[in-house]
C-alpha cells in the first residue's frame, strides 16, 4: 500500500512512525514533510495548503490512502478534493472541519445543543466589542474566530489587556482575516485536559488523555506557544470524569454535527477544562493535536492504519482500539527566543539510540546535514511504566540530542506529578 501523509511537523512524524509498523505499507510520502521526517518517509515539496498539488500527486502516484493531518488543508477541503478522485482519507471533510475553522461556529453549536462550555459573546464590530469590555468580568478570554496557528487566544488579566487584544485582532489584523470576528469568553479555572478521539461519525473512541504545557518558560510563565511538552495519561482525567465527558460532551458533539449535516470522521480533539462546575469544552480541533500526538500514538498498541480506515469506512464499532497501560512524556526542544525571534540553521545531532524516540518538527537537510529550521525543532518522547520514570527517561534522552541555541522547559510533567 502507498500512503500519503499531508503535513510536515512533529505530529506528522509521529503519525508516520506509527504507520510504519504496518507491514502492508510499502511506501509513505510526506507532503511536504521536513528534514527529519525524510528518514522515515519520502518527502515531496508540495505545501500542505496546495490542494491542487496534493490531488495531482495522489493521482500520479496511485495513492491508496491519505492522512490529512494539519488544520489548514482540512478547513480548505483537502479531504473533499481527494475523495472526489477516489482516494480514501483520514480526516473530516470541509463541512465538518469548520468545528475548528470557526470558533464562532463551534461556540454556537455548543450553545444550541447544550454542550457545556464557557459563556461568551461574539463581535464583528470593534466598537461594540470595546464597549462590552467596559463591564465584562475580568479576567476574560479573547479568541480570533479563524485559524491562527494555535496562537489566536489571549487570556487578558486586565481591562486594558482585553481591549488591546481586541484591537490587535480586529484593527491591526495580527491574525489576518481570522480576527475579523472575535469571541469574548468567560475565564474558566481548573485543570486542562486534551482528549483526542477517533470517530466515524457514529462511534467515538477516546484516546489516552494528555496534559499539554503551552507556556514557553518553566512554571507556566512566558508567552503561549504551540506546546512545549506533554504527558499522558492526564492524572486529572479519572474514569468518572471520562464517563461524564462521553455522556455530556463527546457523543452530544458527534450527534450535533450529524444534526447539522456535518458528519465528522477522523480525529476530533476535545480541549477540556475540569471546572468546579464539571468538565467544559475550551476548544475543538479537527485533527490530532501537536505535541499531544507525540505521547498518545506511542501508547497505541492497535494498528494505526486499521483504525484510521475504520473511521473512513464507518466500521469503528467493530475495530479494536487498544492502548498500553503505561505513561509517556514528550519534551519539546525549541530554538531559544521562540515563539518570538530566534535563529536557525544549526546542525542537529541525535544519538543513534534515541532516534526512534525523536519526532522532528522544524528541520531541513542542507549539504547532507540535518539543521534547525523552525521555532519548535523536535520532541523527545519516552514511554515507561510510571509517570516519574517517563519524565526522567525523556529528559535523559534530551541529553543525547543537541543543536546550538537549544531551549526546553525543565518542568514538563511536574504538575501531573503533583496531582497524584
Amino acid at each position: 500500500m502507498k500512503i500519503m501523509v499531508v503535513g510536515g511537523g512533529g505530529r506528522e512524524h509521529a503519525i508516520i512512525k506509527k504507520l510504519k509498523e504496518n507491514k502492508d505499507i510499502t511506501e509513505i510520502f510526506a507532503l511536504p514533510g521536513n528534514g527529519g521526517i525524510a528518514a522515515d518517509a519520502t518527502c515531496v515539496a508540495v505545501k500542505a495548503t496546495d490542494i491542487e498539488g496534493i490531488v495531482k500527486f495522489a493521482k500520479e502516484n496511485t495513492i491508496d490512502y491519505a492522512v490529512v493531518a494539519p488544520d489548514d488543508p482540512l478547513v480548505l477541503g483537502a479531504v473533499d478534493a481527494l475523495t472526489e478522485i477516489g482516494v480514501p482519507c483520514f480526516g473530516p471533510n470541509k463541512a465538518a472541519a469548520i468545528i475548528e475553522g470557526s470558533k464562532v461556529f463551534s461556540k454556537n453549536l455548543m450553545k444550541k445543543y447544550g454542550i457545556p462550555t464557557a459563556q461568551y459573546e461574539v463581535f464583528s464590530d470593534i466598537t461594540a466589542a470595546l464597549n462590552y469590555l467596559e463591564t465584562a468580568p475580568i479576567p476574560t478570554v479573547i479568541k480570533a474566530d479563524g485559524l491562527a496557528l494555535g496562537k489566536g487566544v489571549i487570556i487578558a488579566m486586565t481591562r486594558d489587556e482585553a481591549k488591546e487584544a481586541v484591537r490587535s485582532m480586529m484593527e491591526d489584523k495580527v491574525f489576518g482575516e481570522s480576527g475579523s470576528n472575535v469571541v469574548v469568553e468567560e475565564f474558566l479555572t481548573g485543570p486542562e485536559v486534551s482528549v483526542l478521539s477517533f470517530t466515524d461519525g457514529k462511534t467515538v473512541v477516546p484516546m489516552i488523555s494528555s496534559m499539554d504545557h503551552k507556556r514557553a518558560k518553566d512554571n507556566d510563565e512566558g508567552l503561549n506557544t504551540g506546546g512545549m511538552g506533554t504527558v499522558a495519561p492526564n492524572p486529572y482525567y479519572t474514569p468518572e470524569v471520562a464517563e461524564q465527558c462521553m455522556k455530556e460532551i463527546f457523543l452530544p458533539t458527534i450527534e450535533a454535527m450529524n444534526a447539522e449535516n456535518r458528519t465528522f470522521k477522523g480525529c476530533l480533539y476535545f480541549g477540556l477544562m475540569l471546572t468546579p462546575n464539571g468538565p467544559k469544552v475550551i476548544e475543538y480541533n479537527c485533527r490530532f493535536g501537536d505535541p499531544e500526538t507525540q505521547v498518545v500514538l506511542p501508547l497505541l498498541e492497535s494498528d494505526l492504519l486499521t483504525v484510521m480506515k475504520a473511521t473512513t469506512e464507518g466500521t469503528l464499532s467493530e475495530t479494536e482500539v487498544k492502548f498500553a497501560d503505561k505513561h509517556a512524556c514528550c519534551v519539546i526542544m525549541a530554538s531559544d527566543g521562540y515563539p518570538q525571534k530566534y535563529e536557525s540553521g544549526f546542525e542537529i545531532k541525535i544519538a543513534d539510540d534515541v532516534k526512534d524516540n525523536v519526532y522532528v518538527a522544524g528541520a531541513k537537510i542542507e549539504d547532507g546535514i540535518l539543521k534547525t529550521a523552525g521555532g519548535r525543532v523536535l520532541g523527545v518522547t519516552a514511554v515507561e511504566e510510571t509517570l516519574e520514570k517517563a519524565i526522567d527517561s525523556s529528559y535523559a534522552k534530551v541529553q543525547k540530542v543537541s543543536f546550538d541555541n537549544a531551549y526546553y522547559r525543565k518542568d514538563i510533567g511536574k504538575k501531573a506529578k503533583e496531582a497524584k
